[in-house]
């Protein structure tokens, strides 16, 4: 396929190489450093508090952990020297929330604080609102908190009914509704509350502090799980907001949540992959100590297949976030040097990779419910007892797929922004791709089963094939094929899990400074996500076809996919055996 400069979503269109990706074996070592304090706060300050924490008997309980935080600097990490912060990179960012997923649900109260509670501000408020809050924000002096969701306003955000109006002296907005499942609602000192003006079609979108006149609060919410994170509504009755309150100009708040959202996305993905490595690590631990039949379970190849296939789905996120948040940084990097403002394009940089944040929000989180589970089972009837700490995990891990946007519209947005940059932007271009779409088949001919290279490139070419003939046939009403664009959706994704896996384990073998037995396991398991991805594309992609086409164009279809998707020659459950092996020499996840 062709080899060109990346954009957001054009891995689908054309040939990555392994030396234009960021690999975690990269990382500096100040970047280890800081995720290794992240962690040792989690284990000192938080693990010892976690029954206490849930319990919320403690109001003043997780505001004093985030000031702790705040005190070692682990809340300004994203926020400029001049207001407080570090101004680190975006991937050292998304780095520090892996670890922090450690946290359980102290994770999502750090998580909303540094993320969707403080970067409005950052790249949208002006100097004087930098100013005053991101100091206070950085050290924890103050703690955020971010209003969209209303009672009949969840996914469709821009419906929601909070109206603000200017009062008689033109100082002050009046601010009237309300606001649920708010996280960290319950002790923030400030919120970045979204409202129409007026009649407005748009939200805007304004800085509320707790201390205004008509904000009140209602009670904390009794939830499944993350119960140790505060969740409350918060009510707005004539809430006086100063006018230089709003946040960039009127009308302007739908893209802020938007854009917000698209960060808030990315970093569950490595939230979501910190979660899992610790789930992981605890049922390492418990498989080697029990035994049946005089024998620890972690012999036994059921649970060697459970441990190796959860190293893999492991493996695939940690790979595709740290890819996809270094290309972020390197846009931001071309957008600076070719004069945009910074704060313009760190948006900017992380809406151009929408497709790739929406990919791997969905995937990440099913996948953490995927290690959960198979952690739990492991565990017996011990993992269904609260003693455990999996329990705890099991019921924290649910709420990945709903916020942030649920799996459901990311599913569809994601593919949708994928046609969006290759028919309206024209930056993606696959009908140019198909044009080789002959060339593909032919070297698909029975034989010897493809390298990863091929098979990758003929994974993308099937599901090029698909994708446009479906556009083809419904236009601008694909949108409302719901089923269509999921499934369309899941064979992106596993297509851009395994090309990640897979340019990791070749650029460690190109660098030659990892150990060869290690590097080995890497190369196998890459072989083996490239498989199951043929596996997933082919089923996908047989689903959305079956929902569009007829006759012979089904027919056709139908024969290239399934000539495309051929998997390679490899024995899955051998390579999943030998990774057991590193699994339990590293105690968990072996990366």
């Amino acid at each position: 396929m062709t080899q060109r400069t990346l954009t957001g979503g054009d891995f689908i269109a054309c040939t990555t190489r392994p030396e234009q990706v960021f690999i975690p074996e990269e990382w500096t070592e100040e970047q280890r450093m800081i995720a290794k304090a992240t962690e040792d706060f989690i284990v000192a300050e938080i693990h010892p508090r976690l029954e206490e924490i849930d319990s919320m008997k403690d109001p003043n309980l997780v505001p004093s952990l985030l000031e702790k935080a705040g005190e070692l600097g682990l809340l300004g990490t994203s926020i400029p020297e001049q207001y407080g912060g570090f101004g680190m990179d975006f991937n050292t960012s998304m780095l520090i929330a892996e670890r922090s997923a450690m946290g359980f649900s102290f994770g999502t109260t750090f998580g909303a604080h540094t993320g969707i509670g403080t970067l409005p501000i950052l790249y949208y408020g002006n100097e004087e609102q930098k100013q005053k809050y991101l100091p206070k924000l950085a050290t924890g002096q103050w703690k955020a908190s971010y209003c969209l969701t209303e009672p009949t306003a969840g996914s469709d955000a821009n419906s929601g009914k909070t109206k603000a109006v200017l009062d008689p002296d033109g100082t002050h907005y009046l601010i009237n509704g309300q606001k649920m499942w708010i996280t960290n609602g319950g002790f923030a000192d400030l919120y970045i509350v979204f409202a129409k003006v007026d009649d407005d079609e748009n939200l805007s979108a304004f800085i509320v502090e707790r201390t205004y006149e008509g904000l009140s609060l209602g009670a904390e919410e009794k939830k499944l799980g993350i119960k140790g994170s505060s969740t409350v509504q918060v009510f707005f009755n004539n809430c006086k907001v100063p006018k230089e309150n709003m946040l960039s100009e009127r009308g302007n708040g739908f893209k802020i949540a938007l854009n917000i959202l698209n960060i808030g996305r990315i970093k569950l993905a490595t939230a979501a992959c910190g979660g899992a490595k610790m789930a992981m690590m605890g049922a390492v631990l418990y498989a080697r100590e029990r035994k049946q039949f005089n024998t620890a379970i972690i012999d036994f190849g059921a649970i060697r297949h459970k441990l190796g296939q959860m190293a893999l789905e492991i493996y695939n996120i940690e790979s595709a976030s740290y890819r996809a948040g270094q290309c972020i940084d390197q846009t931001y990097d071309q957008m600076v040097q070719s004069g945009m403002d910074p704060n313009r394009a760190k948006l900017k940089s992380v809406e151009e990779y929408s497709v790739e944040c929406a990919l791997l929000k969905v995937y990440a989180s099913e996948v953490l419910d995927y290690v959960v589970d198979e952690v739990l089972q492991i565990h017996g009837g011990m993992g269904f007892s609260a003693e455990l700490p999996i329990e705890r995990g099991y019921r924290d891990a649910r709420i990945t797929r709903i916020y942030e946007g649920t799996n459901e519209i990311n599913r569809m947005l994601g593919v949708g922004m994928l046609f969006k940059k290759a028919f309206k932007d024209k930056t993606v271009d696959m009908k140019g791709e198909l044009s080789k779409l002959p060339l593909m088949l032919l070297s698909a001919l029975p034989g010897s089963a493809p390298a990863e290279d091929l098979l990758l490139a003929r994974l993308k070419m099937a599901y090029i094939l698909v994708a446009l003939k479906a556009a083809q046939k419904f236009q601008l009403k694909l949108q409302e094929e719901q089923e269509i664009l999921m499934d369309l959706s899941d064979a992106l994704a596993a297509i851009y899990m395994a090309e990640s896996a897979w340019l990791r384990s070749q650029k460690v073998r190109q660098k030659g400074t990892m150990a060869a037995p290690k590097a080995d396991a890497m190369q196998q398991l890459a072989r083996l996500s490239c498989h199951e991805a043929a596996i997933q594309v082919a089923k996908s992609l047989n689903a959305a076809i079956a929902a569009h086409a007829e006759g012979t164009d089904l027919r056709f279809q139908r024969w290239a996919v399934r000539m495309l998707t051929r998997p390679n020659a490899i024995n899955p459950k051998a390579i999943r055996r030998k990774l057991v092996d590193h699994i339990n020499e590293e105690n968990g996840y072996p990366f």
